[in-house]
Formats: structure tokens, sequence, C-alpha cells
């Protein structure tokens, strides 16, 4: 399965200067209207120079518009002093939403969104995402580096025909938030999560790195390929969370699970739907303190192939119609 998304095919490109170094002016009233501008002539590249762009509030991608830094290691945009005064359209605080857009992409820079001098815990914080793409159709969110998260890093919400590819989530903070999931994919389908390096276990604070979520609807079609996970202390590498609505047809192959109370789960909440028709092929899970697989509940066509463990826990699937699991190669 391969990325089908463009996301934004837009070529004209129009430049952001970056501000002075260590200046502290807001820069979001700058980039949204470059950004709405840029939508207005029928989508554009929004081009962030190198340097650290302070956000007084979200931006908000618009349809057919690229935000595109000089690369993670040269632009950044952050989150500034007054940020938590202001809320993105779900009443959270989103450094980047989507919010309805069609044909977007994000890619080359770091997201960072200040968890560790403000404090995140506000009552509404888990109801939006560092990188909010929701309602979405053809979203690209590529080479984007999160830090500092006080939510979910980069998360796919009720969206259709995304690709998350090449990002580096990271959380450092200790004691201080939790439901610190890496790419949190909800209630969307027709995606691929590829090639991405996930650590939410530098600091204690650290959930799930990878998940793939139901609640209202199923998640369905979407491939998580070649990627590099450990779960935090809260988590594990990888959950399919499941509500009412289920899963069906997720690909997980050839990923690397490392380092994280448990490899790859199902876990349930407020549901028991069905997960049909998931792959699990020639992973390598590696000092999981837990299992390596763990699959219950309503299970069916779950096809185990090709795996293996170094130091880490067993593989189990509970039996369920047309489910395979092969001879998985163990080094515990």
């Amino acid at each position: 399965m391969r990325c089908t998304a463009t996301g934004s095919t837009a070529t004209t490109v129009r430049r952001v200067p970056a501000p002075a170094a260590g200046s502290s002016a807001d820069s979001a009233p700058t980039i949204q209207g470059a950004i709405d501008a840029a939508h207005r002539r029928g989508g554009e590249v929004v081009q962030l120079s190198g340097g650290t762009y302070l956000l007084s509030r979200p931006l908000m991608l618009l349809d057919g518009v690229t935000l595109r830094g000089e690369g993670a290691t040269s632009t950044r945009v952050k989150a500034g002093p007054q940020f938590l005064a202001e809320t993105g359209p779900f009443g959270g605080h989103p450094l980047i939403t989507t919010n309805g857009a069609t044909g977007v992409t994000i890619s080359d820079l770091t997201a960072d969104h200040s968890g560790d001098t403000l404090d995140g815990n506000t009552t509404n914080r888990l109801d939006e995402y560092l990188i909010d793409v929701r309602y979405s159709r053809n979203a690209v969110v590529q080479r984007v580096t999160t830090v500092n998260p006080f939510t979910y890093s980069i998360a796919v919400v009720a969206s259709t025909d995304f690709c998350i590819l090449g990002n580096a989530t990271s959380v450092a903070t200790n004691g201080t938030y939790d439901q610190l999931d890496g790419i949190h994919i909800l209630d969307s389908g027709f995606g691929v999560v590829q090639g991405n390096t996930v650590d939410q276990g530098t600091g204690t604070d650290g959930d799930d790195g990878l998940v793939a979520h139901s609640i209202g609807d199923p998640v369905h079609d979407v491939a998580y390929l070649d990627n590099t996970v450990r779960g935090g202390r809260h988590g594990s590498a990888m959950q399919i969370a499941v509500g009412e609505a289920g899963a069906y047809n997720l690909t997980i192959r050839n990923n690397r699970f490392w380092g994280s109370t448990s490899g790859l789960i199902t876990g349930y909440y407020g549901g028991t739907g069905p997960v049909t028709g998931v792959e699990v092929r020639d992973n390598h899970f590696e000092d999981n303190s837990g299992p390596s697989v763990d699959f219950y509940g309503n299970l069916e066509g779950i096809v185990l192939s090709g795996n293996t463990a170094s130091r880490s826990g067993a593989f189990t699937v509970v039996d369920g119609f047309g489910d395979r699991v092969d001879d998985q190669g163990n080094s515990y």
C-alpha cells in the first residue's frame, strides 16, 4: 500500500520572512494572513524562512495551501506565552489545524507546543491536538518534528485520504501530563502512516506511540509501514483502541516496536466493536516488557506472519474466524 494523497498541489510560493533572532513578536497574524491570501488565490505555498515564529493562537490551514518550512532544524513554529488565551474551532489548543480543509500539506518544520513552559493542563486540552488534521480530505503531514506536547502530537480526526510521512514525535516532560500519544488516527480511513520516528518514552509522561482509534466511526483502511516506535510509560508502542464502531482493514508491516510496556495490543473504550481484517507482518518487537502482540475481543481475519521478537513478550491472539498466526521468530 502506498500513499495516494497528494496534499496541496500548489507551486506558487508566498514567502514569510522570519522574525529577528530573539524576537518576542507574535507571528500568528502574519502567517495566518499569508494562508488566507494563498487560499484566495486558489492555493499557494506559504514558505516560512528559517527562524522561530511565536504564535498567540492556532494557525488554520485552508483549501489548497501548503505550509512549509525550510526543514525541521531551521524553522520552528512555537506556542508563545499568550497561546492558551485563544482556542481552536473545537475549544482545544492545536498549534496547526486543517479544520475541514481539502488538499493541504504541512511540511518541513518543527512544531513546538511549549508544554514544558506553559501549563497545558486545561480542561479542554484533549479536544484538539498539536498537529490536528480534522474533517479533511487529501491531507499530507511530512517531515514535521513535534516537541513539548501537552496533547497528542499528530492526530487525524474524522478524515479520509491522508498521509503521515517521515515525521518525528517525542515527549520529554516528567510528571506533568498524561495521554500524550504520538500519532493518533481517530474515526478516519484510507490513509498511510509511514517512515515516522515516534518516541514517547524520553520523559515519563508519554502514552501510546501509534493509535488506531474508533469512537463514532470505524478506523479503517489504514497502513502503518516502516515506523520506529517507542511508547511511553503510560502506553504501548501501538494500540488498536476500540469503541462500538470497531476497526477493519489495517495493515501493520515492517515496523520496529521497542522499549515499551507492550508492543501491539487491542484495547476497549466504551464499546466492544469488531476488529477485522488486520495484517501484522514482518514487524520486529524489541525490549518490550510485556507482550509483543496481545489481541483479544471480537476478532476476525487477524493475520500474524513473519514477525520477530528480541527480549520481548509472547504473541497472543484470541481465536476468531479466519485468524491465522504463523510461527513468529522469538528470541526472548
